[in-house]
């Protein structure tokens, strides 16, 4: 029997970074050494949003979603000893992608690297960001500046670098369908390059580098034939956009290139073990045929419901990878896919339902034009409510949450506490207190920065102009500038934006039929406002500190408008005073507070104390998100009426509860009322 050439492993990462640089760095080196061939960089909020770890809004989310950089200094320590010219690092940044990139390259530099050889990706997608994860600083329009001025520096001087990564992975968790995935992704790919080539600052022979170095990140479900024929759709009609719209004749240079996380979104807090399977269902969408296979793979963890994934979990997940490309004959074939008369139709359906969906947002103006208007977000809201409904229903089964719940003790979770990672609270004052250090030392011996004030107002004078704003960024980056100082100033001249949020135009998802849980609980909130005296309930939905992941916010914003409150819903990033003021302005029955991030440990203590200062200690104040047992103690203590996890996906029960919670602070007898 001949010898089958096999295929090379695709790359694999694992999407890491916490507390600190040092820190940081230690991980990196570790995962290296384990067989990991790539790195992908977690950054914290803070640094994704623009600001210092000192900035009144970083309270809470320094180092705890990933790793504060705020300046050259920080960046060296980062990648101390890993050589940057042999490594492929991918930055899941977005909004600050060009200053981190500028940072980048100097440590590069430093290293005596030779930049040409630097091969990596910044996600640079600011369209998602507006649509489901909100980390955005900027409008719309100087932000495709952004994107349009990296990629066309990065063709020029960083040749193997991937400048924008157009990433669908967080339109699925916001609720896409695959349809939705692939025309939103697209949609902004042609907006990124109808920018490109209208901007003038790349020769039309050469847009065959631009768009060969565009590169896709994408999510994959557990329903994994509909995922695989996903990924064939998108390559066939990228392969069509180039060709036709650009007019790229190189094949090299219309080869779909896309790395993927498996999908979060899916991964449950009731038995958490199952999670194994599925990610490892997810991960077969992404690998198993060759024409369609990720060139980049990175997993979550088992236990992402619960918190942040320890060293160990992150292992798990590498070895997962390892044991399919390694053990398993996967890469000794072609295509096992080719010719199969249900995987053809299937691709076929999608690329024209998608085709469909892409000329009706061309037709709006293009995705930039879409997300002013609030269509792409409201329709991502809607499909996310419709799922949602799916669950309740029973009608789309989770295993462990709605289907086959009875389960044997889990030694996995025996010990809660132990079963994540928690950062330790006092890194927040250390990263403070080496940033204030920096910014009193960085022109000293040994950095003898030039001072960064010059820096900042070329970078302001290049912003007001028409110049590509790299150059100006890089001098800020070897002038020790801040990644607050950078993002401020480029504030100063583009403002700043409020993403629409897509709830009051989502359709209602759960009808109140009669004798439903959601007619039950509509009465509840109808006799509650009549007890009260009040024409409608009024219940604030708020998103404190930084955590733009706003999808658990929205659905229960519209579910309770549905149930007949009245929703105050602002968006995401609020301070606790900006809350506590909208709260006794709107005269609000009830707050609830949504925080993923880990921040809720410190933000949601201040709301409470503000509304005691205010004397508004009647209004009862809910929490949600990933929030681990011994901290939902912690907050209950505090006066915190009701703590909601992922395991809580009834949220019609939700909104009965919070419902019987104002009863009891107004001191009104419990509702005899079935929710």
């Amino acid at each position: 029997m001949t010898e089958r050439q096999k295929d090379r492993p695709w790359l694999m990462r694992t999407y890491a970074g916490h507390s600190t640089a040092e820190a940081s760095n230690e991980l990196y080196r570790r995962n290296l050494a384990k067989g990991q061939t790539g790195l992908s960089v977690a950054f914290d909020l803070p640094t994704q949003t623009g600001y210092d770890s000192d900035h009144i809004l970083a309270r809470g989310e320094v180092g705890r979603v990933g790793v504060p950089i705020a300046h050259l200094g920080d960046m060296r320590r980062l990648f101390q000893d890993i050589p940057l010219e042999q490594m492929n690092t991918s930055m899941t940044i977005n909004a600050t992608a060009m200053w981190l990139l500028a940072l980048y390259q100097v440590v590069a530099e430093e290293q005596g690297a030779d930049v040409t050889k630097l091969q990596g990706t910044t996600q640079n997608d600011i369209v998602k960001e507006y649509l489901s994860r909100g980390t955005h600083v900027f409008p719309p329009v100087p932000s495709l500046r952004l994107t349009t001025d990296m990629i066309a520096y990065t063709v020029s001087h960083l040749p193997k670098w991937n400048p924008i990564n157009i990433c669908s992975y967080h339109l699925q968790e916001a609720g896409a369908t695959p349809v939705q995935e692939i025309a939103y992704a697209m949609s902004t790919a042609i907006a990124v390059l109808d920018a490109v080539r209208d901007s003038g600052q790349v020769p039309q022979e050469r847009m065959g580098d631009v768009v060969g170095r565009i590169s896709f990140f994408v999510n994959a479900g557990v329903r994994f034939v509909e995922e695989m024929c996903k990924m064939r759709a998108f390559g066939r009609i990228w392969d069509q956009v180039t060709r036709e719209r650009y007019g790229i004749q190189d094949p090299k240079h219309r080869r779909f290139r896309y790395g993927v996380q498996v999908n979060s979104l899916g991964l449950t807090e009731a038995q958490p073990e199952n999670n194994i399977q599925r990610i490892v269902l997810e991960m077969l969408a992404v690998t198993l045929s060759k024409d369609a296979r990720a060139r980049a793979v990175q997993l979550p963890a088992w236990n992402e419901a619960l918190g942040l994934p320890r060293p160990w979990d992150q292992q798990w997940s590498l070895r997962m990878q390892q044991v399919l490309a390694y053990e398993s004959d996967l890469l000794e074939y072609a295509d096992i896919f080719e010719g199969s008369k249900v995987i053809e139709a299937k691709v076929g359906e999608l690329v024209e339902e998608s085709l469909a969906e892409m000329e009706r947002i061309e037709e709006m103006g293009g995705a930039m034009a879409a997300v002013e208007s609030g269509y792409l977000k409201s329709q991502l809201v809607a499909s996310h409510a419709e799922r949602r409904a799916r669950i309740e229903s029973g009608q789309e089964k989770i295993v462990g949450v709605n289907v086959f719940e009875t389960t044997e003790p889990n030694p996995l979770t025996a010990d809660l506490d132990t079963a994540i990672q928690t950062v330790d609270p006092a890194v927040e004052a250390r990263v403070v207190a080496s940033l204030q250090h920096w910014r009193d030392t960085r022109y000293q011996p040994p950095f003898n920065h030039p001072r960064p004030c010059k820096a900042l107002e070329k970078l302001k004078e290049a912003a007001k102009g028409t110049a590509n704003l790299m150059e100006a960024t890089l001098e800020c980056a070897r002038a020790g500038v801040t990644t607050g100082e950078w993002a401020g100033a480029l504030r100063e001249v583009f403002g700043e934006f409020r993403a629409p949020t897509g709830v009051s135009s989502a359709p209602v998802a759960v009808a109140a039929e009669e004798g439903s849980a959601m007619a039950d609980v509509r009465r509840k909130v109808n006799l509650t406002a009549a007890d009260l005296g009040v024409g409608k309930l009024r219940f604030l939905v708020g998103k404190p500190g930084l955590d733009g992941h706003s999808n658990g916010a929205e659905q229960i914003a519209v579910r309770a408008r549905d149930a007949g409150f009245e929703v105050v819903y602002q968006g995401i990033r609020l301070t606790p005073e900006q809350i506590v003021d909208a709260a006794i302005a709107e005269d609000v029955h009830a707050v609830g507070l949504s925080i993923l991030s880990g921040s809720h440990a410190q933000l949601v203590p201040d709301v409470l104390d503000r509304l005691r200062v205010a004397g508004a200690t009647d209004i009862p104040v809910i929490a949600g998100g990933i929030i681990p047992n011994g901290d939902a103690e912690q907050l209950r203590a505090a006066g915190v009426a009701a703590v909601f996890t992922p395991k809580d996906f009834d949220i019609t029960g939700i909104i009965g509860r919070i419902v019987d919670e104002i009863r009891k602070a107004n001191k009104l007898d419990p509702l005899e009322v079935p929710a």
